[in-house]
């Protein structure tokens, strides 16, 4: 039994049992009944029922907002715009899965030989609960119009929004195309060896998606890993600190910090530390904390009670290392599982605001002598999944080239985007998703060799 805890009451409003062995079995029969009809329909075709999915999304944007809100404590005009990037996510490929998957002339020595991508069968999503439709929409609205179908497995703790999400899908949708099963992390594995299930698409810890990565291997099917980051932010001397602070700042705390892609270890010039850090508090003191129902609240609570107590052990573990906390950085002494705005700074390398992703509203900033000491300590990391770098537009080009990551952002917010691909490298990932790079890695990319006419 999932329990679904409030994270402002600390009160379960909502349990849901696990999946039985005969309904996994039928949503996995479902899936691969449904792979014929759905992959012989033209791109048109396919398109027509996913803008239909996406408009059921936009309709009902208020309620799907409020589902997320209550769930795991978004603040509701975070979650309303998530409802809204969820839709465009599908709208995207709706409109741009026939070129993406175009087919391509290469010459040889055949009469004609070329590659066309073909979908591979059902696609199994393992998804976490921090952005729970989006997550689910940059996993699903690629392998739906690529031609795949698709068997999701949301987080546990989010029965409210997996429930609204199935609904739609069999408003819409064809049968069997899209589907949800709620399973432990052994049924989980089951599903993922079964026969049926051609694929996966991973997001979480870096921990559980090498282990997800591993069993996909062992059974040969190919798998898309989007895991876990410590993303750096570079601020050089040149920057315009003002831009700067405040956009790593809504990067750190959008979502209560919640975000594998949020910056979390600031790397900043020796000769700006400390303006950067002046305009950095300030912005951060001016948010507000509290009930994420209210339109006016800035930071909701962590989604869970274990995740609040885990961050709370990284920031006295960062400060016994040396760090200094200058602003935040207790437990409140109220109801619900609320962390405020903490800013870390003079962090060393072997803290664990440094070393570890913090997954919540703190920001660490360790001081540099210049880009080359920022590189050297933004890449010195296990992770890689994205990093921002603040300085002359050509000069941020340049030392983009030399950070590890799998996406950078110069002058600018760290974001994803269905245009744009989306994946990290070394413990942060395999693979990508979204833009063209993602819908490709869910199909059979299929050389065709023609001879001479007989």
């Amino acid at each position: 039994m999932f329990e679904s805890i409030n994270p402002v009451t600390e009160t379960v409003f909502e349990r849901v049992g696990l999946d039985d062995a005969e309904t996994i079995d039928t949503r996995l029969e479902a899936a691969r009944r449904s792979f014929a009809r759905w992959r012989s329909l033209t791109f048109a075709e396919r398109a027509d029922f996913i803008r239909a999915f996406a408009r059921c999304l936009r309709d009902d944007r208020e309620e799907l907002g409020f589902l997320m809100t209550r769930e795991m404590g978004k603040p509701i005009a975070e979650s309303r715009g998530e409802v809204d990037k969820a839709a465009w996510c599908f709208e995207h490929y709706a409109d741009h899965a026939a070129d993406y998957l175009a087919d391509i002339d290469l010459e040889s020595d055949a009469r004609h030989s070329y590659v066309q991508h073909l979908p591979l069968g059902t696609v199994f999503g393992i998804l976490p609960w921090n952005s729970p439709l989006w997550l689910a929409s940059r996993c699903a609205a690629p392998a739906l119009m690529a031609g795949n179908t698709v068997i999701i497995k949301p987080d546990s703790h989010l029965p409210g929004c997996t429930g609204a999400l199935a609904s739609r899908a069999r408003q819409t949708l064809p049968e069997g195309v899209l589907q949800f099963i709620h399973v432990d992390n052994d049924g989980a594995e089951r599903v993922l060896r079964d026969s049926r299930v051609q694929a996966v698409s991973f997001t979480g810890s870096s921990k559980a998606g090498k282990i997800v990565g591993a069993i996909a291997g062992s059974e040969a099917k190919p798998a898309v890993l989007e895991l876990g980051g410590s993303d750096p932010a570079i601020v050089l001397a040149d920057a315009d600190l003002d831009a700067a602070a405040e956009t790593i700042k809504t990067s750190r705390m959008i979502n209560a910090g919640q975000s594998c892609i949020a910056a979390k270890r600031i790397l900043v010039e020796e000769t700006v530390y400390d303006d950067f850090i002046g305009k950095m508090k300030g912005f951060l003191e001016a948010l507000r904390m509290g009930d994420p129902e209210d339109p006016d609240t800035d930071i909701g609570p962590l989604a869970r009670a274990d995740l609040r107590d885990e961050l709370h052990r990284q920031v006295r573990a960062s400060i016994d290392a040396g760090a200094r906390c200058v602003l935040g950085g207790e437990i409140p002494d109220r109801k619900g599982f609320f962390y405020p705005p903490t800013l870390l700074v003079d962090v060393p390398e072997n803290a664990a605001a440094f070393t570890q992703e913090t997954f919540g509203p703190v920001a660490a900033v360790t001081p540099v002598k210049d880009a080359g000491h920022a590189l050297a300590l933004a890449n010195h990391t296990a992770y890689g999944l994205a990093a921002s770098i603040w300085t002359e537009r050509q000069r941020g080009e340049a030392l983009a080239a030399q950070l590890e990551a799998g996406q950078v952002a110069v002058n600018g917010l760290v974001k994803t985007d269905p245009r744009l691909p989306s994946g990290g490298i070394k413990s942060s990932g395999l693979g990508r998703e979204l833009g063209p790079h993602g819908i490709r890695e869910f199909v059979n990319v299929q050389q065709v060799w023609v001879g001479p006419a007989r």
